[in-house]
């Protein structure tokens, strides 16, 4: 052994180096099986509905959910961008935006046998920690909070992924944890937050769906005392839906659960990421005094699909793939960095992932830490500019157009406050706010920040 590679390990076992490792974020697939060319637009796949794919190419549509051809090009685009990765990270919706008769119990698990197939061909030893997401069931978004026939087979397929523990955490309610690449002091949560979906008519009359918040809540309890760092990754986030105004994804009172779990433990969470919105955006968590205490990163989907939500415009992205970096001594996120595919470009013959940002480079922050992220949000609240570059990576560049004052407070207010009074709140400061300028900016502004210190005690 050199000297300064003998040098190198010794500052790193007395805590004087900190290394950077790797690990993707892929989300939000959704295979379309039934995706085929075809001389007439309305027939190309069954997920564009009566939209017509007028644009279809060999790796897709904004109309359509993915083709294999895109499947296989993002996981071998992964492979060579990124091919030793410490683990991967894949929280699920993997089957198309299709009705539920078109589907099926044995339909939804063929698909997530598949995905999963391709995903341990391509990456044969590495640690792969997989979550579900609202289109892994059947029916869709109706996943229940106990054991059930889809959460045991789904278990089945990942059972190479999870340890002995997990495998049965899993059949009870589509959970699970362990430690991180096996490691003592490190530790991923991996949760079913479908259970808090507000489409999710099965668990809406009930208090703790699966009992996820009081386990969660033993967990993160446990990390504490073993002073162990925590991972946490689920499909649904909570908050609000910055392309669509006062749009929430979980019932209120489990989106406060969550958030009171995650003020009761920040000091043991490193990283939340998430998927479910197909857009590149990031939520803030504060404590009672307005500091930054954690941040969930939402990665964009590999789909191009367009969202049919009704308010939505322009709902659809190039697919995205994501790398982070994170510091192995403290598990704190130092970048991020993302990779995309022109839909238009791959489909004339030019299918070549590129890099698309590097968030310390393009938000001029020292990492990727909650206080660098603060600063992010603080950046797009405050620099024209810069604003207009998040809006442009929210849709993995897909759509260029102006983010004016009603998008800047959507896509703000969606950012900084996870809470929904807070979000509401935000949005009419937001509203009184615009077209002033100078002092009565100023002054409003610290108005604002006076309220929101007073609401979060």
């Amino acid at each position: 052994m050199s000297a300064e590679r003998l040098l190198l390990i010794c500052l790193f076992l007395q805590g004087g180096l900190a290394l950077s490792r790797n690990f993707w974020h892929i989300t939000d697939l959704h295979w379309d099986p039934s995706y085929d060319l075809s001389n007439d637009p309305k027939r190309v796949c069954n997920s564009s509905g009566i939209r017509p794919a007028v644009q279809a190419g060999p790796y897709g549509d904004h109309a359509c959910d993915s083709p294999w051809n895109l499947i296989n090009s993002s996981i071998h685009a992964m492979k060579d961008i990124l091919p030793n990765p410490d683990f991967i990270v894949w929280t699920g919706d993997d089957t198309p935006h299709v009705p539920n008769q078109l589907l099926g119990e044995e339909s939804v698990l063929r698909i997530i046998g598949n995905l999963t197939d391709i995903i341990t061909e391509v990456f044969p030893g590495t640690k792969v920690y997989p979550a579900l997401g609202n289109h892994d069931y059947h029916p869709k978004s109706q996943l229940p909070g106990g054991p059930s026939y889809m959460y045991d087979q789904t278990a089945e397929k990942w059972k190479h992924w999870l340890d002995l523990e997990s495998h049965q955490t899993f059949k009870n309610g589509g959970y699970y944890t362990e430690k991180l690449l096996n490691r003592a002091g490190f530790r991923m949560l991996v949760l079913n937050t479908n259970l808090y979906y507000e489409s999710n008519k099965v668990t809406q009359n009930d208090e703790d769906p699966a009992g996820q918040f009081s386990w969660a809540d033993g967990v993160l309890t446990q990390a504490a005392a073993r002073k162990e760092k925590v991972y946490i990754i689920g499909h649904v986030p909570p908050g609000m839906f910055e392309k669509k105004r006062s749009k929430p994804w979980y019932r209120p009172q489990f989106n406060m659960r969550y958030l009171e779990l995650i003020q009761k433990h920040h000091a043991v969470i490193k990283g939340q990421f998430f998927g479910h919105h197909h857009t590149d955006a990031f939520r803030m968590f504060y404590d009672s005094n307005d500091s930054p205490i954690s941040t969930m990163f939402l990665s964009p989907a590999v789909t191009p699909w367009e969202t049919t939500l009704p308010g939505v415009k322009k709902g659809a992205n190039n697919p995205g793939i994501r790398i982070f970096e994170y510091d192995t001594q403290t598990l704190l996120v130092q970048d991020v960095v993302t990779y995309y595919l022109n839909l238009t470009r791959a489909n004339a013959g030019r299918d070549r992932w590129e890099k698309e940002y590097r968030l310390t480079e393009s938000f001029q922050v020292a990492d990727a830490s909650p206080a660098s992220m603060h600063q992010v949000l603080k950046g797009i609240s405050e620099d024209r500019c810069r604003l207009q570059q998040y809006y442009q990576f929210n849709s993995v560049n897909f759509d260029l157009s102006e983010c004016d004052k009603e998008c800047r407070a959507d896509h703000v207010c969606a950012s900084r406050e996870v809470d929904f009074h807070l979000y509401e709140r935000c949005l009419a400061i937001e509203a009184a706010g615009a077209g002033l300028s100078g002092g009565l900016l100023s002054i409003l502004s610290m108005a604002a920040s006076i309220l929101f210190l007073f609401a979060r005690q």
